[in-house]
């Protein structure tokens, strides 16, 4: 072995080793026996992989210690008393998990016209997510290594097998709700769209003290999945998630993520347009303060021609907060007549505040239109002398701004109600923040 190979193999070596400390003392969650296989190979893969560390180059931004640890810090639960639970106004079907367990008694009937709906924890031994449940994940391990969602399907202790077999008019509502001020929760949620079909998944809720979270989207020929996520106004948690999605021909994959508070989120998006035709769209808002950390994470590739793609990130940080972005669209030879477009930018509040972009262009065709850009910086004193000389209080004035600047994000969800219901919430939470 060189002299220059000794010590990337050594810190290999003492990667490998705490690795399998830490998976020494994990114990696989009982499950049904199809399942089993799909485990240890996971687990197999985190074994492989290595948990990951800071000199990672999509880790270099966000330490992932208090991710992996084997201590979950306590978090105190916040009591929302002052604004009406999400989508209230909204006809779902909704599906209840407190600190990871499922409520059969908060919950509606898992049943709809177009639908099936079945828990992992009580999925029969032959069922279609058999051929689903870690595929997509394994998928998604190259050529960016992605452990925690291994380890999520190693040892996820529930989640909702969905497959859409028409036009589904309810949204499927995911409500995730905390007891605990040390919870640890690990879900895992498979989805699939067959030919035709269409489907609105909803998530909401501070889920708990941490949390991990995997879904597994089938998108199939012609179908459209429309995603929203929302994370509230817990203050201490910390979460990880993974989207992984196969975009099949003339397909539409829509997936929208609201941050408000937390002190650690990082949310990583995976999605192959694999059919010509096929739309994919990903998009995120995040405000936070102080000790608020958070992590956007998206590679799309295009593997066939005439596809289209977009990535709009939007963050308000004040206080010393910190946001990330590092986004990717490779275009493979194959995918011709690509339209790829990526964007992120940052409203810092404050001079203490940071925001790290790592945009990237891939490209191997030679008949594409792709783009990106990455800005920072503060509200214009232009933009705000123009509100202020019309009479606007400064205050609004500034609402306003912060409003505009985070609506080409929103405008990425089709669903008017529901966009109407983030910019309400959105409004508030600003309200409260302002000073």
């Amino acid at each position: 072995m060189s002299a220059a190979a000794s010590p990337r193999a050594a810190r290999r070596a003492a990667r490998q080793q705490a690795t399998a400390e830490r998976l020494a003392g994990l114990t696989l969650p009982t499950a049904p026996a199809w399942l089993k296989p799909a485990r240890e190979a996971a687990l197999a893969r985190v074994a492989e992989l290595t948990l990951p560390d800071r000199r990672d180059e999509y880790w270099s931004y966000t330490n992932p210690e208090k991710l992996i640890s084997a201590e979950v810090r306590p978090a105190e639960v916040f009591k929302i008393t002052d604004e009406p639970p999400m989508y209230q106004g909204i006809d779902r079907l909704k599906i209840v998990f407190v600190d990871g367990v499922f409520s059969a008694a908060d919950s509606d009937p898992l049943a709809g016209e177009g639908l099936e709906i079945t828990r992992l924890a009580e999925s029969a031994d032959i069922h279609w997510a058999k051929d689903l449940y870690g595929t997509l994940e394994a998928m998604g391990q190259s050529p960016v290594p992605r452990p925690l969602a291994a380890l999520n399907s190693a040892l996820a202790t529930d989640g909702v097998l969905i497959r859409a077999t028409g036009k589904v008019k309810r949204p499927v509502s995911l409500i995730y709700r905390r007891a605990g001020r040390d919870s640890a929760v690990t879900l895992h949620h498979v989805v699939k769209l067959e030919k035709g079909a269409e489907l609105t998944l909803l998530e909401n809720g501070p889920v708990a003290a941490r949390a991990s979270m995997v879904i597994e989207a089938e998108v199939g020929e012609g179908a459209a999945l429309h995603h929203v996520r929302t994370m509230g106004r817990d203050h201490e948690r910390k979460a990880v998630t993974h989207v992984f999605a196969r975009v099949a021909e003339k397909a539409t994959l829509k997936s929208f993520s609201l941050s408000m508070n937390g002190r650690l989120m990082r949310n990583e998006v995976m999605v192959w347009l694999a059919g010509k035709d096929g739309t994919a769209h990903v998009a995120g808002a995040a405000l936070g303060e102080g000790a608020f950390h958070h992590d956007d994470t998206v590679f799309v590739a295009h593997q066939a021609p005439g596809c289209e793609s977009r990535q709009v990130f939007k963050k308000v940080l004040r206080d010393g907060a910190v946001g990330v972005f590092q986004g990717k669209i490779l275009v493979e030879q194959a995918a011709q007549l690509t339209d790829g477009y990526q964007l992120s930018q940052s409203l810092l509040m404050d001079e203490r505040c940071q925001f790290l972009a790592k945009p990237e262009l891939e490209i191997y065709a030679d008949d594409v239109k792709c783009s990106h850009g990455s800005t920072s910086g503060e509200i214009s004193a232009d933009h705000l002398f123009y509100l202020r000389a019309r009479g606007v209080p400064e205050e609004e004035a500034k609402l306003l701004l912060v409003l505009a600047f985070l609506a080409e994000a929103l405008d990425e969800i089709d669903d008017e109600d529901i966009a109407n219901d983030m910019r309400l919430r959105l409004r508030r939470w600003l309200e409260r923040h302002s000073h």
